[in-house]
């Protein structure tokens, strides 16, 4: 066919009426925190090509915390210009939603990430290796563990810088989740920062086979959750005709307008849509470890290395809790009492569950990791209370709980013996008389952990127990309270322990970190300090922050 006829039949098709296919309108300014932290993440791979090997630690060190600090500056431009209240609309051609909530969470994850980055460039806690300051990552990851290459590797002083960028498109991913504003979004969101913490797990320095193991596990529970997820989704998407939000919300309430004439024998079933909603809500309690999706969490936890391990808790938390409140406000409001019921039950079993198990542990990690599930029922108990004041208790929570878990993992890096971190209990007895100052801020941490009154843990707890006492579920609080009880005894008994317990001849040493570390257990102590003694500002900031939009 000529080019005439081509054109012809271009103009002819055109004049008939056919519509153009609309140009994409996307809001760059609005979606630039995410833009930033993913450009530095490709930038951060084309240095790993380019750099040369003595220079990529600095320059993904710098890269990385530039574009955090940039990333954060533009969250904090975007509500100063009142895009979290009076501005806040759905932008993307409606995949993401700028409102209260998603700037607030993304501030809180982009501040614990600078400080994670800290912990992740720290290279003085171990002895240095042929000459060579070595971090907490492998020398190679491809190397087989013990093997003549990974030797060859540490002997050359060779170091994985690639965490950087990874650790970079992960907090990308964890910017987006929360955000979200379609269920198609938040499953590729769930992806990009899943694949890269999946990794991350992998590349422990000193016990790599545990490292692997933890890694394989996480990644083989996850795909699990993100099947369940995406079948979900699939489900919703068959009840409503679409994936967006607004719409599944408006045939879940009956004032839909139009139905898709191909989706009209499926739509408004109401079996698609509470196995769909079950499904999708599975996958995401998964990612906030609560009972039960949460078997990978101990294993992960005290596998991972420890600076990874302080991220994903903090971090990975803060995404997740997000994603879960939108889903439960913004697309089932309509459920709340199909929902409510089955999350009353989840809430106990988490809080009870994680608390009690805890008591049983001898590793540091693992108990911090039962620690951290017991806290997912925390947070749940503002979850389901279904107001303004539990969105706001959820966010303030998040923000109290990701700096001092942040904190606390860091003081674990540096209780060490000669096979690296000695993370079982009985090695820390008498630390407080080996070093009272690392003791004593480990102390801090775990009685905020434990909620104990002039700590953020008690600002946060009372605003989650408040908020759902104030909503009828007077009956949580007080299962709250007890699992709180049962908590403080085994946080209480790791304080006795470092204090009153004889320090054994042949303990660990506490190393001494370089300014890096030392400047993120100094944060992690301020806002826990900060937080307690003075919460109001900060409640009313997230108070602002609750309102999503629909």
């Amino acid at each position: 066919m000529s080019a005439t006829a081509v054109h012809n039949l271009w103009t002819t098709t055109a004049a008939d009426g056919f519509t153009k296919i609309p140009a994409p309108k996307i809001e760059y300014a609005q979606l630039s925190p995410v833009l930033i932290v993913v450009a530095a993440g490709v930038l951060g791979i084309l240095a790993e090509a380019f750099v040369p090997r003595k220079a990529r630690y600095h320059t993904q060190l710098f890269l990385s915390f530039v574009a955090l600090a940039a990333s954060f500056a533009a969250v904090v431009a975007l509500a100063a210009g009142g895009y979290g209240t009076t501005k806040k609309h759905i932008a993307a051609m409606g995949a993401i939603a700028v409102d209260g909530p998603t700037l607030f969470l993304q501030g809180t994850i982009l501040l614990a990430s600078v400080v994670a980055v800290f912990t992740f460039a720290e290279r003085r806690l171990d002895p240095e290796a042929h000459g060579n300051r070595v971090d907490s990552f492998v020398a190679q990851a491809a190397a087989v563990p013990g093997g003549a290459s990974e030797k060859a590797a540490v002997k050359a002083g060779f170091t994985t810088t690639e965490v950087f960028p990874l650790l970079l498109f992960a907090v990308a991913g964890m910017l987006v989740f929360p955000a979200a504003n379609d269920l198609l979004t938040l499953f590729i969101a769930l992806e990009v920062f899943s694949l890269p913490l999946y990794l991350l797990c992998a590349l422990a320095r000193r016990k790599r086979l545990m490292s692997q193991e933890a890694a394989v596990k996480y990644f083989l529970l996850g795909a699990f959750s993100s099947a369940f997820l995406l079948f979900g989704i699939a489900l919703l998407y068959g009840y409503a005709g679409s994936v967006a939000y607004a719409r599944i919300a408006e045939v879940v309430d009956g004032t839909v307008q139009s139905v898709n004439p191909a989706l009209a024998d499926t739509m408004g079933n109401d079996a698609l849509l509470l196995i769909g909603g079950a499904m999708v809500l599975m996958g995401l309690l998964f990612k906030v470890g609560a009972v039960p999706f949460h078997m990978w969490t101990p294993d992960v936890y005290q596998g991972a290395p420890t600076p990874v391990t302080g991220f994903m808790a903090a971090a990975t938390k803060v995404a997740a809790f997000g994603a879960l409140l939108r889903l439960l406000y913004v697309v089932l409001p309509g459920l709340r009492w199909d929902w409510r019921p089955v999350m009353w039950g989840v809430v106990i079993v988490t809080m009870l569950g994680g608390a009690i198990v805890a008591i049983t542990q001898t590793d540091i990690k693992r108990l911090l990791a039962y620690s951290s599930i017991a806290h997912a029922g925390f947070i749940l108990a503002g979850v389901i209370a279904g107001t303004g004041a539990g969105i706001s208790s959820v966010l303030f929570y998040l923000a109290a709980y990701s700096f001092v878990t942040i904190g606390a993992f860091a003081v674990v890096t540096l209780v060490r013996d000669a096979g690296g971190e000695a993370t079982h209990l009985s090695k820390w007895a008498g630390l407080g008389r080996r070093s009272p100052l690392v003791a004593a801020v480990f102390a801090v941490f775990l009685l905020a952990f434990a909620g104990i009154p002039l700590t953020s843990g008690f600002s946060g707890k009372f605003a989650v127990f408040k908020a759902a006492a104030e909503s009828g579920a007077g009956v949580l609080v007080v299962i709250g309270v007890i699992a709180s009880a049962i908590a403080a005894f085994f946080y209480l008994r790791v304080i006795v322990l470092m204090f009153f317990s004889d320090p054994t001849p042949e303990g660990p040493t506490v190393a001494v970190p370089s300014p890096l570390t030392t400047t993120a257990i100094a944060v992690g102590v301020l806002v826990t300090l900060v937080l307690g003694l003075a919460p109001q500002y900060f409640l009313d900031l997230a108070g602002q922050a609750s309102g999503f939009v629909r």
